[in-house]
Order: C-alpha cells, then structure tokens, then sequence
C-alpha cells in the first residue's frame, strides 16, 4: 500500500504528464463587491491538457455566454462582470467553479457574492438628556446595519474626536459610557459617526444634547456593572477568530477594571488590553482559551464582580488534508480527509464534483469515513475526488486527484553538480528523481563501489546520500541510479572535502600607552584550494575609517592609539564553506609611568548557604569575591554526590554575574554538597569552600534506561541490551531492571526477568530472525519507574539455506553484460536481506585454447535486486559467474557457475612503434602487436604527412598492411623534412586507438655532421643589452637562446635625463633617424634598391626567398611586425645578429621580435621561420630591420 508519489515542481517532468485539473486560484468564501466597480470572481486552474471552465449560480447552470455584460477571461474561469448601467443586486447569489479535462473535474469554493450597503440613518428628534451630577450615564449610537458593519467613533461640531478616559469610554457596541458625569460634560454635539469602509461613506446621528444638574448631586458609591448588566454572562468564541471580552462599570469615584481567568492563566502572549482595561482581547483563539473569566470593578469604596463563561466553538479545520496522488498501475493509494471542529465536521466525499453514492459504483474504491482506499488501480482510472467537511460554523473543501501513470524513471537533480564541505561536516548528496511506480535509488562511489545504507552512509527515502562525517577519502565521484520496471537512469555528481579553517595564532589583549603603535596579529592555516578573506572587526562593527588602521595579510596595525581605540578586535577569516575568528581587547593608558591596572582572576565566592530546602530542590545563596577590576561574567555552581561518586565535582548550573542566588532542582537519593567559582574575562576563580551536606530521600526512579536494543547475536539468542542508569539516576537503593520480551504478531504473554548490575540479558532458544517487543524497565526498593515503551528488535540471523536460481546473462556489448536472477524466498534468507553478490571471473581470451583464470570480481547489489550489470569486461573473452544472497550473518551457498562469452571489440593500441634507419628519402617502421587484441586481427593502418617549418601538416599518405606484418620501408620521401606517423590496429569491429610517432629524414651530404651550433659569441651594449651570436647547422627551425646574470651588484642610479651628454647623444640619433628617413623616402621615390639583394644573390639559403625585382622595387621592412627591443635587453645598433656575413636577424625569425623572461630570470625567445610566400603574394624577402627599428631598439 502506498500513499502516493510527490508530484515534483519542475515544470520540464510535468510538461508531458497527463494530470488532472487542480484549482490554483479563487476568490474568497465570502465576497463582498463594491457596487461601483465591475465584479471580479477568480478561477484558476492547471491541468494536461489545459481544461474548460464552467459555473453555476445558486445551484443551477450559469450559461455566461447569454449574459452581455459577463465574460470568462481567455484560458481561464475567472469571470469579469460589467455592472454598469445595472444593479448590482442583480448578480448576488452563490457561485461555484467547474474546471475540468478528460482526466477528470475539480470544483472551487461556494463564492457568496453579496453587495455592500451603507444605508441612511433614520431621522429622529433628539431631546436634551437632562441628568444630574456624579450619575451614570449611556449615549446610544445604533447605527443602521451596513454590509460589512460601519467603524464607528464620537466627535463634535467641530470634527475633533471626543476625548476618552477611564471614566468616558465607547464600547464595543458604539455607544458611548459615562461611569459618572460632570458639569464639564454639558454639551450640545456629542456626534456619533459611522463610517462604511467599502464604499468609503460617513454618516453622522444627529447631535444629542446633554445638560448636567448640579440641584440634587449624587454621593459616592461601589461599582456597579453596566455592561454586561447581572453577576454572570455568556460569550461564544470561534477557534482561530478574535475574543472581545467587554465589562464596563459605573461608580463614585471612577473604578478602575481588571481582569482574572479562574479556571487558569491567561495566555499572555495572545492577549491585549484596550479602552481602558475595559475590552480583554485574545487573538488566534485555541480550545484552552474556554472557561470562566472575571472582570472587577474597584474604587475605594468597594469591588464588584462579573463572571463572563466563554465556550469556544470551531469551524471545520484541518488535520491533514487529502494530497495529490500518482499511482502506477495495479498500484494500492489512500487518499485521507482529517478534520477537526466543534461541532464535529460532516464528511462528503465526491468524485469528479458528483458525490460519491451518486456516481457509478467502483469495486476498486472504498469509502471508510474520512478516507478513501483504491486498490489495484488502471489505467484510464483518473479521477479528481472532492473532500466537503462542515458543520454549522463553516466548511472546508479540497480536491485532491489521482492520477494513474506508468513513467520511466527520470532524475531530477542537475548532473555534474560539485559539493563541498569541510572536513568532520555532514554531507548530502542530491538525487532527487521521479517516476512511476516510485524509482529505487542505488548509490556507487567512483563507478564501483557500491554504498550500502550503513556506516558513514545513510540513503534517505527521497534519494540523498547523507556522510554524517564527512573524510578527504570521501571525496570522489558518486554515481546515483533511478530504476523501476520501465528502466533506468544514472546521475553523477562530485563531492570535494576540503581541510577546515583555523587561526593559528590568534591576536592577544593588549595594554598600549597613547600615541604608541598596537599590533594584532592572526596567522590562519586554511584549505589551499579555497580562497580566503581577513576582515577585522571593531567592536562587532566595521573598523573607523582612519588611516591609522593598516589592515595586512596577518595582521592589524593600529598607529598612535587614541582612548576611543579602545575595544575588542575580532579577526575573521571566511572562505566560501566556514570562517573562524578571535577575539583580543585592546586597552589604551596615558602615556605617564603610571602602574598599569592588573586584571586577574576572581576571589572564590564565600559564606555559601542553602535556604528553602524541599524535597527536590534548594536554594544556594553566596557572598561574590574580588573581582580584580575584570567584572564577573557568571557563576559556575557545581556538586558533589557524596553517596555514589564521592571526590568528584559535576558542573550543575550558571547564574549571571549579576546574581547571587541559585534556585537548584536536584534527584532523589544523594548527599549533596555545593561549591561555586567565579568566572570573568581573565578566567576562573578557585572553587569556594564546599556548603554543608544535604541530603535527598530515597524514591522510585523517574526514568529507565536508554538506548534499549533487541539484537541477536546468535541464530537462536536475542540479546536485550540497554544502558545503564547513573547512581543519581538511581533514585534509591537497590536498583535492578526487569527484562521483558515477547515474540511479535503473536499471540502470547510478555515474558520477564529481574536483574541486577548488568547492561544485558541473553534470550536463548528463539526461533532464527523473528521479530520480538522488549522493554526495559528500573525497579528499586521504593517501586517502579514509569512504563517503558517496547522496542522492536530481532533475534539472530543465520547464513542463507539456497542460492538464487534462473541465472541468466544478457551480453550487451564486449565491455558490458546484465545479469538477472529469481531472488531468495524470505523463509530461506533467515535475516535481514543485505543484496546480492556477484562473483565473476575472466577464463581465458577466445584467442587462447588454455584457461588463464584472472582474479576473481565481486560486485554487490542492495536490496531485493533481480538483476545486475557487469561494467569493464574484456571483449572476446570468456567469462564465468555465480550469484550469492547476503544478510547480516554472511552469504549463503553459490548459484551453479554459469559460463558466458563477449563479443568482439576494437583492439587496443599497438604495443610498439619505431622507427629506424633514416636516410634521406626514405626510413623503416617496426611494430608490435596489440597486447588486447579484442578479436581477430584483421590488419594495421599507417597514416603519415610532413611537417613544414611553421608546423603546418602537409598531404596524408595512407597505406594498409596484413595482420601478420610487423614491419614497412617507406621510401620517396623528402630529405631534411619531419614527418608524423599515425598508426592503429583494426578488427572486424573497427580501428582501435592510434599511436603516433615523428621522424626527421637527414639533410643533404654536402652538410658535414658535427655540431649544431658553432661559433657562440655575446659582447655588452650599453648597460642594458647584449649582443649574442651563433652558426646553426641542425634542422629545426625553433631556437631558444637562455642566458643567465650573474653577479649583478646594487649600484646607485643616475637619472639619465639630467645628465647633458644624454640629451646631446638623444639629439644626435633623432637627428640621424631623420636624415634616414629622408634617403629613404628619395630611394623609394626612385625606384632604387637595398643592398640587401646582392647578399642575397652571393648567398643561396635555401630558407631565403629571392626578392622580385620586376617592378624595380626593393622589398620593404614591413613596420607593421613587431620588432620591439626584448624585455630586459638591447638589440645591436644595427639590429642583426650574424652568422656566414648574412643578414638574417634573431628579429627576423622571431614571433614580431617578442622575448619573454622566465620565472628564474632567464631570457627564452622561441623564434621559427618565415612562412613561404608564393610569387603572387608580392616581393618580400628576409631583410635586416629597418633603420627606425634599430634606432627604436634603443629608446
């Protein structure tokens, strides 16, 4: 049986769920208009597919389609009503809305619809009241009755509220009371208003006239009660609403009211006093509000009393009302109404808005009072079933649907999510999921460990795994799966336990002179990956904006402190999971070697007594000590239980540091004694001298013992075990516990044993893994303790009798097969059902015809599984499995070993690849087969292409070799050329996974073979630079030049651009650079050309395209590259470094000329050649830099 599935709130799982109406919005129970405004009557409803809405009024059909002035709002019930140019009156009555689909019909509220009136006040002739001085006197108001009631209050002529005291006040009914009048009281406009608040109308009475006498004055007198009149009344309360309780007195001199429940305290947290302490007002109502409430009248010539007896009554209200429900097919729900009230509610029960004897029988439902069981629901069997409780103070009304839906299982919570915690903290990991019937959650940490619901693991029902501790060997992947019998799905999720934040060395309190420096430090040892945050406090506030305050990594600096320094600092260090903070005082004296003020520890308290000695408490009263100018924070009273643990000290209660008395409940059975210390912000006081001994009696035990387990350990023992009470718990002597157990579900007597000084008791001969009651209960001399409640608990389990049978594999790929099986009868389990195991091992490959067993794998499966899935097998293999029920004794017997085989996979890589014997065109490769071959080898694919020297791939080659060739010569290649090989294996399954290799054919033989650089020199450039040269024979085209200072020496510096010679040497270059510019320009303009062609021509690199002299043209330094001067280094005045006489620059084959430094400081400029221009891409050549950059170079 089932209470139904918990329709999730994400709207992409109901978007394409069938599900019946449900109202979402309605107008109210009781709903008054205002006749000057159009009518508004609310109904929203949900639903798949969206349904139709319908109304009826006053019970029968409302068709809005004929009414003009009505319209329903597009896709909805709600109802717009145009009362202009009509009565409102017109469309009062009681409206109700439909809302249904082919799922079913949901209902709203009965909607009273009724208009508001503010009617004229009767005209009347007012005679002055003519009345004598100190008499009592009442002026009625009895406004007209208005929809809802007018707000009403006195005022005069002149609109200024009349004013009110205890002797003149308006009571609840408007009128307005005078205990006794006085001459001031003559007047001729005492005026009663009434205002109407919907439509915002105020009506006046017409002004009474009140004339006092003085010819016969009244004498003093005791109160009198006006209202209510008589000793005694009746008032009704609804629970929930508001009790206005009323008593107004009259009398000479005035007598003043108060209030007293009889039958108890009045509850001080829900009531007021008003006009007065004449109205007694209780809000939120409850049944313990009921009982006799006197009011009483006082003046100082005596008392009178009204008792008003107050019955509280209740509209219908919930206990629990019906709840969606989603059921799967054949699935049993319970859909309940509880409700509470007085009178107690009447129960309706209706389906689809027809009640329920009405509409067409269903021998799947059954109707018992207040709830409805369907059982074996299916499909097409939706319905909205409607829930009516009243009685005469109100009703209630719920729909609540079922819906019967049969969906694979879906998760919920979004994938990949990260947790973080910190380490000794809970974690909880998400898998919220749906569907129907209600999906099993199994848990894997890292893909294959499976977490059972023990220890340091919970699994909640709604999927969350909860580490109560959470470890660093925690952190991991966690997979979760959701399966029902429509299928599966898995989420993965990540937990990272990271190590807590702690300050290590946390700020101390100082003592600063003024105008001195005050340091605070807090050194903080916190996670590496997570990002910490120092904020320094003031007082629990944000430190003044003042900069003497230096606030660093470790520490607070305060500069020449001032008294309004003075405080308590609090560091606090937050990362995103916790904080820690400390705290120190900072205390600021004068600057005069004046002593400094010593705080110390208290002066244990003195003279302690014990008064008001009862049976179970007494008071302890003592004489505080010095406090040592540190003020005493609190007091610490502790005991000593002479009788059961003599010499030991137990901390019983704190007091403040204000007080000097302790109010001390103690336990029977003890001799107690008393000490107290004294505690301020230095520490604690030594303990004062210990009280005199006071003695407890004897008496039966308040409580019995805890944590009561019935655990067997044995397949035939139950062993009852709890925990023992404390000698004080003890309550008297002779102290023993009486054991009782008997077999649940049957129907036998509590079986029982006394015993003493122990902490369990052994059942023997039980039958194996029954449930049993047992209960624990402390007995001593004095007589028994309460009644303790049973306990289940279970006698011993024993290993499983069979294993499971029908073992079937179902081989889904070459990595992966499911396993399924018939699980163990209960009767044979003999325990508590653990899961399965699975035990499953590799014979040998298919290739092999010995068997090469490998070592055994076990996967666990939880719960009441019939099958299983075998991740990470090899393909091609045989394989060989047997199955195992597990409980809490062990596992059981083994299932026949069942014998299956994978299919074919993709092998693995080729185990080698070489390459040998480069020459200049051609070269060999050597390979070796797969380790994993995963099948039948069919053959071997190399693909290779060069690699220029701007590491562009050239054109792929490919050739295919049969599977029992291990080596290739490839020939017709290029000389001093790199090439990259691409070589994988293949089966009748496919291409296995490619390994690769790179491979330089030699260069020409006119290159003699020796070393790569020759001829290494540098020379200094100024202050800043070096000049560094070399000859290079190798292949490659990518350099890197490392150099290292050594040496260097903190000189003092001269600002160079004060120095004269400066200036001239900067004159002299600009000079320079624009005579340059100048023959440049002209050249230019001429057609003229660099002498950089003839160096060119004399030199054949074949890494130097020859410049294009068609159009009489020179190639130009292009400007545009970025041939910036290297970080922390000079380029050569004329910007090249040499090698052969060539002009080649470092700059020229450098990325735009930039250098980067190392983090050691050494310099690394990875420069590669130029790419290849084709003719048509213009005339450009390898060229020294420009004049401009090399004048650049040095500025």
């Amino acid at each position: 049986m089932t209470t139904g599935l918990e329709v999730p709130l994400d709207p992409k799982v109901l978007e394409g769920l069938p599900q019946p109406p449900t109202i979402t919005h309605q107008s109210s129970k009781d709903f008054i208009i205002d006749p000057r405004e159009n009518i508004l009557i609310y109904c929203e409803a949900k639903g798949k597919p969206h349904p139709s809405f319908s109304w009826t009024r006053n019970g029968t059909h409302f068709d809005v389609e004929k009414d003009s002035k009505v319209l329903m709002k597009p896709s909805s019930g709600t109802l717009v009503i145009d009362i202009s140019g009509e009565k409102a009156e017109a469309y009062e009555g009681i409206y109700q809305c439909t809302a249904r689909n082919e799922h079913g019909t949901a209902v709203s509220n009965n909607i009273v619809i009724r208009q508001s009136r503010s009617p004229l006040w009767s005209k009347e002739r007012k005679e002055a009241i003519m009345v004598q001085v100190g008499v009592s006197l009442v002026l009625q108001c009895r406004p007209p009755a208005g929809l809802p009631p007018p707000i009403i209050f006195w005022m005069d002529n002149n609109f200024q509220r009349l004013p009110q005291n205890t002797r003149v006040s308006q009571a609840l009914n408007g009128d307005l009371y005078f205990s006794n009048v006085l001459l001031d009281d003559t007047r001729n406009d005492y005026i009663c208003y009434a205002r109407f608040p919907h439509t915002q109308t105020i009506q006046q009475k017409q002004p009474i006239t009140v004339k006092v006498l003085d010819s016969d004055p009244s004498g003093e007198r005791r109160p009198s009660f006006m209202a209510p009149p008589g000793q005694s009344s009746t008032q009704m309360a609804l629970r929930g609403g508001v009790l206005e309780l009323e008593c107004i007195a009259e009398g000479l001199p005035t007598p003043e009211v108060s209030w007293y429940k009889e039958s108890g305290d009045l509850p001080s947290s829900r009531m007021s006093f008003h006009n007065f302490q004449k109205t007694l007002k209780i809000a939120d109502v409850m049944e313990a509000d009921a009982g006799d409430y006197r009011c009483t009248a006082k003046n100082s010539l005596g008392s009178a009393h009204h008792i008003i007896k107050v019955n509280v009554k209740a509209a219908p209200f919930w206990i629990s009302a019906p709840r969606n429900l989603i059921l799967a097919p054949k699935e049993t729900g319970i859909l309940t109404c509880r409700v509470s009230g007085d009178p107690k509610p009447q129960i309706a029960w209706s389906v689809n808005g027809v009640p329920i004897e009405d509409s067409p029988k269903d021998m799947s439902r059954k109707v018992e009072d207040d709830t409805v069981i369907l059982s074996d629901v299916q499909t097409g069997s939706s319905a909205v079933y409607q829930c009516n409780a009243s009685n005469e103070f109100g009703y209630l009304l719920a729909n609540a649907f079922v819906n019967v839906l049969a969906e694979a299982p879906r998760v919920l919570t979004p994938p990949n999510n990260v947790y973080q915690v910190i380490t000794n903290n809970p974690a909880f990991l998400d898998c919220a999921s749906f569907g129907s019937p209600i999906p099993t959650i199994t848990w894997f940490k890292d893909s294959q460990t499976s977490i059972l619901n023990r220890d340091p693991y919970v699994i909640h029902n709604n999927g969350t795994l909860e580490i109560n501790v959470a470890q660093s060997l925690n952190s991991g992947k966690y997979t979760c799966i959701a399966s029902n019998n429509l299928g599966t799905r898995e989420n993965h999720v990540y937990l990272e336990v990271k190590e807590p934040t702690r300050i290590l060395a946390q700020p101390e309190y100082m003592v600063v002179q003024r105008n001195r420096k005050a340091v605070f430090e807090c050194k903080v040892k916190h996670d590496p990956t997570l990002i910490p945050t120092m904020n320094w406090l003031k007082d629990n506030g944000e430190l003044p904006d003042d900069e003497r305050f230096l606030v660093d990594t470790d520490s607070l600096t305060i500069n020449d402190v001032t008294e309004e320094d003075e405080g308590t600092y609090t560091c606090v260090m937050n990362t995103t999971l916790d904080q820690d903070s400390a705290s120190a005082m900072l205390t600021v004296v004068e600057a005069t070697p004046t002593p400094a003020i010593v705080y110390e520890e208290p002066d244990p308290p003195t003279d302690l007594e014990l008064t008001d000695q009862r049976e179970r408490s007494v008071q302890l009263t003592w004489i505080p000590g010095d406090e040592h100018n540190s003020p005493t924070q609190k007091f610490l009273v502790q005991y000593e239980d002479l009788l059961h643990q003599a010499g030991v000290w137990h901390n019983l209660t704190e007091e403040e540091g204000t007080k000097t008395t302790a109010h001390l409940d103690l336990s029977p059975y003890a001799y107690y004694s008393f000490r107290v210390l004294a505690v301020n912000h230095v520490g604690y006081s030594r303990p004062s001298q210990p009280s005199r001994q006071y003695r407890t009696n004897p008496a039966a035990p308040d409580v019995n013992p805890t944590d009561v387990h019935g655990v067997g350990t044995e397949h035939n023992n139950l062993v009852i075990s709890w925990k023992e009470l404390t000698g004080l718990q003890s309550n008297g002597p002779g102290l023993q516990y009486k054991v009782n157990w008997r077999q649940k579900d049957v129907e036998e007597d509590w079986s029982s044993e006394t015993v003493a000084n122990a902490s369990k008791y052994v059942v023997s001969g039980t039958p194996t893994f029954v449930p049993y009651e047992v209960k624990v209960q402390a007995v001593n001399d004095y007589g028994n303790g309460p009644a303790p409640e049973a306990v289940e608990g279970y006698s011993g389990e024993d290993v499983p009798m069979s294993a499971p049978e029908s073992v079937q594999v179902l081989v889904q790929n070459g990595t992966l097969a499911e396993v399924h099986w018939e699980p163990v009868l209960t009767s044979v389990v003999r325990g508590r059902l653990q899961g399965y195991k699975v035990s499953y091992w590799r014979e040998r490959s298919l290739h092999q015809a010995e068997a090469q067993q490998e070592e055994q794998q076990v996967l666990a499966f939880s719960g009441n599984r019939t099958d299983g899935r075998l991740p990470g097998l090899k393909p091609y293999s045989l394989y060989t499995l047997n199955i195992r029920v597990v409980n809490g004794k062990g596992e059981g017997p083994p299932s026949p070993n069942h014998n299956f085989e994978t299919p074919e996979g993709v092998p693995g890589p080729p185990s080698f690849l070489h390459i040998k014997n480069t020459n200049m065109d051609s070269l060999t490769l050597e390979w070796g087969p797969p380790q994993d071959n995963n099948g039948r080898l069919t053959g071997y694919t190399l693909k290779y292409q060069p690699v220029n020297s701007s590491n562009e791939l050239g054109p792929v080659e490919e050739m295919v070799f049969p599977a029992n060739e291990t080596t290739v010569i490839l020939s017709d290649l290029k000389y001093s050329t790199r090439y990259k090989f691409y070589f994988n294996a293949k089966t009748i399954k496919g291409s296995g996974p490619t390994i690769t290799e790179e491979a330089v054919t030699i260069m020409d033989e006119v290159h003699s073979i020796g070393p790569a650089f020759t001829n290494v020199n540098s020379s200094v450039v100024g202050e800043e630079g070096a000049v560094i040269s070399w000859e290079y024979f190798g292949p490659d085209k990518n350099v890197y030049v490392e150099y290292i200072v050594e040496n260097t020496m903190k000189s003092n510096q001269v600002d160079l651009a004060t120095q004269g010679w400066f200036i001239g040497l900067m004159c002299a270059i600009a000079l320079l650079i624009l005579v340059l510019l100048i023959i440049c320009f002209i050249k230019r303009n001429k057609g003229g050309k660099y002498p950089v062609k003839e160096k060119e021509d004399a030199h054949h690199d074949p890494e130097i395209q020859p410049m294009k002299d068609d159009d009489g043209t020179f190639g130009e330094y292009s400007d545009t590259e970025d041939h910036k001067p290297l970080k922390g280094s000079r380029t050569p005045s004329n910007g090249t470094v040499k090698r052969d006489d060539s002009d080649d620059s470092l700059v020229d084959y450098g990325e735009g000329g930039d250098g980067q430094f190392n983090e050691d400081g050494s310099f690394i400029g990875q420069y590669s050649g130029k790419k290849e221009k084709d003719t048509h891409e213009g005339n450009e050549s390898s060229e020294a830099p420009s004049p401009v950059n090399a004048m650049n170079s040095f500025v």
